[in-house]
Parts: C-alpha cells; structure tokens; sequence
C-alpha cells in the first residue's frame, strides 16, 4: 500500500470525520514548520505528510480509492472505484472506451492548514499560505491579539471551520452604600483576584499549554449622588481569562443599606417621629439631622392628627441627572395616646375639648 495515511494521523481504519479533524488539528500544530526552527527540515516533511494524509482521508472519493487500491491507486495506477468526482481529482481518459483513471495532486500543506485554521501560521513565522496570521505568536495577557479563529479551531472541538470565541456569562456583586454615601457620593475601591493567561511574551509551545497566573487588581467605583438601589456598574472583560473564552463582565450592583432615621421612596426621603398626645395636640418642633450633617429645626404649629405628615421641599436626595435639585423629605407622626386616664384628668380633657 505504500504510505499509511491512517498510521501517519494515528487514526483506524473507521475514523469519523471528527477523528480525522482532531488528528490533523493536533499534528498540523505539532509539526507546524513555524514551530520547530531547530529541525525545519524534518517538520516541513512530516507537516507535509499529515496534511497529504488529511487531505486524502477526508475527501471521501480519494479515501475510497486509498481503501482500494493504496497509494498507487492515487497516482493513477489502477481505475477508480466509479467515474467522475470534484475535490482535487482530476480523471483523464486513454481514449476510445479505454479505462478511466484517476490522478491526485496533492494540495500545498499551508494551504490545506490555513484553509482549517482560518490563517496560515499561529507562531508568527510566514508560510505564505493565505490567511496568514493577523497578530504573530506573542500574547499580551489578552486574547484580543492573537488570531480569534485560532482558538475556535483549535479549542472547539470537532466543530468545522473557524469559530469566535464565546463570552462568558457576567459576575454580579452587591456593592452595599449608606444613605449618606448615596446623598452626597462617594468613591469605592474594590479589590479583585482572577486568572490572567501567561502575559510573559514567551511564544506558545502547545496548545494546551496555556499558563495562567492570578493577578489582583483595584476596580474605582465613583458612585454619584442620587443614585438609587439596583443602579448596575459594570468592568467589561474583568473576569478569568482562559483560552477561546471571552472574559466575563464584572457588574457591580449598587444596594441600600439600612438607616436608623430614614428610608427612601424614590428622591424622596421618610422621616418618622414619635410624639406625645399632648406634642401633636399643642405643637411640635422636628429636630433632625440631615444626612449631609446639617441639623434642622421644623416648628409645627397645626393640630397633628393621626396620617398627619409635614412636607419638607428640597429635603430629600439628589436627582441622579441634576444633582443641584433634591425631593422632598416627608416627616410623618406615631402618636402615643395614653394607656389610661384618671378622673380627674378625665373631667379636664372633657372642658378643655368641648365645642
């Protein structure tokens, strides 16, 4: 049979296309002339029988004719399992009703590799095939300068063709602020620890081979005034690098924490304050703290009924688009009645409350 393809790609006999594709991918990366400046020689013929190998077994016509009649059958020594059939093959006929046979020229290696890899040479080296490699070999820490088709050939699977590298899903965080951060603003520094792949410049030796390293890093997060719970800031490509994956997104979620005095509807804020029957019924000065560290007196003078509630304007936080203008803050009233009434007391309430 002369030369064993399937031997040559380390394949049986009844390899899938699949198997075929897998093979080639690993010994075409392997044997890359590119990749094996001290013994080019032997690597240009040994790229050049995986490629031949591959371009034979996965053309179905030419592997028929191998299956048959070996390599001799290639070159047109014997005729071929049925006439006619595109890929390469070329039939020629000795005139009359003479056998048809069949003849193979082989396709040229770079040509074949750039063809299943989407450019000629992923270690910077040029082969002159078409297609050839956008970025060189070196890679920064980043995917971004290296050929994207190279890792969705090379880390894809049995997939055909060229494919793009996938994003990873985003990472979402809560970052806890007080009211008083989200009042006047603020600025948050978070550390963060993720993998980094090999930023050493150092040309890639195999293609599982990838080193990774952990690298930590400060995110500055400047949270503006006003903003409100579930405002999302987001780091895009901060997350784990790996090879054919797009780092994710970092999302950092903006999130309230409680406050001992107010909470928050919207711009505007809430205010309870607790009085006596005798407060809401004679008159009541508010005494608060704002949240920017000013203290405010609000006289009342009305009869504080039970729902009553006291609006403050330009009291309340900062509209995120024009932090200059403020809601409104809302003072509302938990009256305490007495639990229990004397006589006496009884007989005064009754005077002082009649029409």
């Amino acid at each position: 049979m002369g030369v064993d393809y399937y031997k040559i790609l380390g394949v049986d006999k009844g390899a899938k296309e699949d198997d075929l594709k897998k093979a080639y991918r690993k010994l075409a990366m392997k044997w890359h002339p590119d990749k094996n400046p001290n013994n080019k020689k032997e690597a240009e013929a040994k790229f050049k029988q995986i490629s031949e190998a591959y371009e034979v077994l996965s053309d179905p016509q030419k592997r028929a004719v191998y299956d048959q009649y070996g390599e001799e059958g290639l070159k047109g020594q014997v005729p071929p399992p049925g006439a006619g059939g595109p890929g390469g093959a070329t039939f020629f006929s000795s005139g009359g009703d003479g056998p048809t046979s069949f003849r193979f020229n082989p396709r040229n290696a770079d040509d074949i590799f750039a063809e299943f890899f989407g450019f000629s040479s992923p270690f910077g080296g040029v082969s002159g095939g078409a297609g050839s490699a956008r970025a060189g070999s070196r890679f920064p820490g980043r995917m971004g300068m290296l050929n994207e088709d190279f890792f969705g050939s090379s880390f894809g699977g049995a997939g055909e063709g060229a494919s793009q590298p996938r994003k990873a899903a985003p990472i979402e965080k809560r970052l806890p602020c007080s009211l008083e951060e989200l009042y006047k603003g603020t600025t948050k520094k978070m550390k963060i620890s993720r993998e980094i792949l090999d930023a050493s410049g150092h040309e890639i030796t195999c293609l599982l081979e990838w080193k990774s390293m952990t690298a930590e890093e400060i995110l500055t997060i400047d949270v503006k005034p006003g903003w409100k719970k579930g405002t999302k800031i987001t780091f895009p490509a901060k997350g784990n690098e790996s090879p054919n994956v797009l780092p994710a997104d970092i999302t950092f979620i903006i999130d309230e924490k409680p406050h001992p005095l107010f909470s928050r509807e919207g711009n505007d804020l809430i205010a309870t304050q607790t009085i006596s029957l005798a407060e809401a019924l004679t008159g009541y000065t508010v005494q608060l703290a704002t949240l920017d560290g000013r203290s405010l007196a609000i006289p009342i003078n009305k009869v504080i009924h039970p729902g009553y509630e006291e609006v403050v304007p330009e009291e309340g936080m900062p509209v995120p688009k024009d932090p200059s203008k403020k809601g409104n803050l809302h003072i509302k009233f938990d009256i305490k009645f007495p639990t229990r009434l004397t006589a006496d007391q009884k007989v005064g309430i009754k005077k002082l409350l009649a029409p």
